[in-house]
């Protein structure tokens, strides 16, 4: 797997040393601005498959529901709901 790994680069931009990871407690939430540079970086290194900006956004996301961290004070899956939704889009123009 190549590094930077997803996760370590979404604490660092969590600003945090670990992530809570339990569902019942977890606090962590990251921007979507802040998932959009993880997966700029990420792709820049050649990492991410996805086709566009939105597509590698979500790679990241995905990352961040296994890891109980939230995108905009919502849960990271129901932020993929979002994006898929298109009520996001502009953000990503």
């Amino acid at each position: 797997m190549p590094k930077p790994w997803t996760s370590e680069l979404i604490i660092k931009a969590l600003g945090v040393k670990k992530c809570n990871g339990s569902l019942e407690t977890a606090v962590e939430d990251l921007s979507l601005e802040k998932a959009m540079d993880v997966a700029r970086q990420k792709n820049k290194d050649g990492h991410l498959t996805g086709a566009d900006l939105k597509a590698q956004t979500r790679e990241v996301i995905g990352t961040c529901v296994s890891m109980r961290v939230k995108i905009d004070g919502m849960w990271a899956k129901d932020a993929l709901t979002t994006i898929e939704k298109g009520e996001w889009d502009e953000r990503f123009a």
